[in-house]
């Protein structure tokens, strides 16, 4: 009815009817994403309205990562959000492009090992459970190995998925594991004894996520684009106006408390529109470069990817 009542006013308000015929120009947008709580803010925006507030119809869905690409360019979405590395593996296939920066992690993934295991040059030879080539755990562990001197060429990997690979390591098998939040935290109760952290994304920021379109998505409705970007920056003012509240419409959606969601925040950084444009001016493009690099190098990529044509900064503000 009010819907109804809504339209009813603007036909009869000459001044309210291109208000109207804008918003229904808009494509609803369906946004391919998991329930990492780095993406949170855009359930935030879809749930409390945020969305609909400038003037788009957003859903939000639970894709599995190996097959958000697919859905993306199969046209069951139009938008999607992963790792930079990610990014960079779904580009060398199909066009994307990066329009804005959600978070990075902040200790949330990390590489842990046995105690006698004294640094990074201590890996070689030794056995490590992570995630197949092409996940996050994988980069990570390729990313901070390449950044220490030493490769994962010189590991064994013991192929788990991140829970599995923390579980297995806590239950005294592997020399080391790969893994990430929650599953990070029960390493970190094992005792120093057991097993230790040896880097987090605090020591290596390597595990950064970002929404990105098709390029002719964004072609065809770049005020549209632009309207995404601004609800997530309005879901995050939302976080700082109203955090318990936001903590609670948040967490619903994979099942915590809000409580318990506002404890896994603090692995992870939302960036804002200053962050997002201190961060694409100097860090991001640097570190897709690396992040490249190590794709090449573990064959994950297998062709170079024009890095200039995956990030577009201008629907930032």
């Amino acid at each position: 009815m009010l819907r109804r009542a809504v339209l009813a006013t603007a036909l009869a308000t000459p001044v309210a009817t291109p208000f109207v015929a804008r918003a229904q120009s808009f494509p609803k947008i369906t946004i391919g994403m998991s329930g990492w709580t780095g993406f949170a803010p855009l359930t935030l925006a879809e749930q409390a309205g945020l969305f609909k507030a400038n003037g788009l119809e957003v859903e939000t869905k639970f894709v599995p990562q190996r097959e958000r690409n697919l859905a993306l360019v199969g046209g069951a979405l139009n938008c999607v959000v992963t790792t930079v590395d990610t990014m960079i593996l779904w580009a060398s296939a199909a066009p994307l492009v990066q329009v804005l920066v959600l978070d990075r992690s902040k200790g949330g993934d990390g590489v842990a090992v046995r105690p006698g295991i004294g640094g990074w040059a201590g890996l070689k030879g030794k056995t490590i459970a992570v995630d197949g080539a092409g996940t996050t755990p994988y980069f990570v562990l390729a990313y901070m190995m390449r950044e220490n001197g030493v490769s994962i060429k010189d590991v064994t990997t013991a192929t788990l998925a991140p829970q599995p690979a923390a579980q297995a390591f806590v239950a005294g098998q592997f020399d080391g594991c790969s893994t990430y939040e929650p599953y990070l935290s029960q390493v970190r109760a094992m005792g120093a004894d057991k097993g230790r952290i040896l880097a987090t994304t605090v020591d290596h920021a390597c595990v950064v996520d970002t929404l990105g379109f098709q390029p002719a998505f964004i072609q065809a409705n770049p005020e549209a684009v632009r309207r995404v970007v601004k609800s997530w920056y309005d879901a995050l003012a939302m976080i700082e106006r109203e955090p318990d509240r936001s903590y609670e419409i948040m967490g619903r959606r994979v099942n915590q408390t809000g409580e318990a969601f506002k404890a896994s925040a603090q692995y992870i950084e939302w960036l804002d529109q200053a962050k997002n444009k201190d961060y694409v001016a100097g860090g991001l493009p640097t570190f897709m470069q690396k992040a490249h690099l190590v794709q090449r190098e573990t064959g994950v990529v297998r062709a170079d990817v024009d890095l200039s044509k995956l990030l577009d900064t201008k629907f930032l503000g």
